[in-house]
């Protein structure tokens, strides 16, 4: 038995990561088993999964994460793919349960399937979003192209840079990402000084882009979390495809994005 099972509340979240993993690999994001996912679903934990016993024995997070005391999390497995868990996503990620001293965690369902190497980064971000009150749940790390080939290029590796040019390339992007993207020097995946890093960034950005590597963003559920990515992704690509006609996109001008945040009444933290 699965703990899906007559729980239709639960089995609806798990079911919505399941299709977005789908939209992932259908998109080119998610190669191999690249990637990975985090969903807060402890408002949808009842009594029986709250006494569950532990499947594995208990694991480190590598960080105190005072927040997370006794929550439950829904994450994808380490190694396993994301095509594969839009199929099975009780065989390829598991639940778990954060221990009491808040540095730990225990596998508890369905099966003992060991959480992605990103973790930390994953429950720094979610210890986050518990500590300022913030309604977003979910976490999703992918690899989208077009994004990750423009961290390859110094000129937009630096402050606002690609933030600016992003906007720039079609209404709906400073619409929908009035905070932009936050850039990431490449650190080591899955390393404590990624976590902190992407911690500072997420802060101020609506996505976090890892140099070299990928991108991390939070949302309300993984759709959001995945629109989140897409609308900025739709705009690299924009971007590129202009650049290969031969030169360098005009974009819309200041006024331009001005008018939209005046409409909209988008915040006017603005990069430089």
């Amino acid at each position: 038995m699965s703990v899906l099972d007559n729980r239709p509340n639960l089995k609806a979240v798990i079911d919505q990561v399941a299709e977005v993993t789908g939209y992932l690999w259908q998109k080119g994001w998610a190669e191999r088993n690249g990637g990975n996912i985090t969903v807060n679903i402890t408002k949808l934990v009842d009594d029986e999964i709250r006494a569950l016993p532990a499947l594995a024995p208990v694991m480190q997070i590598g960080k105190v994460l005072p927040c997370l005391q006794g929550k439950f999390f829904y994450v994808k497995g380490t190694g396993k793919r994301m095509r594969d868990l839009a199929r099975w996503p009780m065989q390829n990620g598991s639940i778990i349960r954060i221990c009491e001293d808040c540095a730990s965690y225990e596998i508890i369902a369905d099966e003992p399937v060991i959480p992605t190497s990103e973790l930390p980064s994953h429950l720094a971000l979610q210890n986050y979003l518990l500590e300022t009150g913030s309604s977003y749940k979910a976490t999703l790390h992918t690899h989208p192209i077009e994004l990750v080939a423009m961290s390859h290029i110094k000129r937009f590796l630096k402050e606002g840079e690609m933030t600016r040019v992003l906007w720039s390339m079609i209404p709906e992007t400073l619409a929908f990402a009035p905070l932009g993207i936050g850039i990431v020097p490449y650190a080591l995946p899955g390393s404590i000084s990624l976590a902190d890093a992407t911690l500072e960034q997420i802060k101020t950005h609506d996505v976090v882009l890892w140099e070299k590597h990928g991108t991390l963003s939070v949302g309300t559920d993984i759709m959001d979390a995945f629109d989140q990515t897409d609308v900025l992704c739709k705009a690299a690509n924009i971007y590129m495809c202009a650049r290969s006609m031969g030169s360098e996109p005009d974009g819309m001008t200041e006024k331009d994005m001005k008018e939209i945040q005046d409409v909209f009444n988008l915040p006017r933290m603005r990069p430089c």
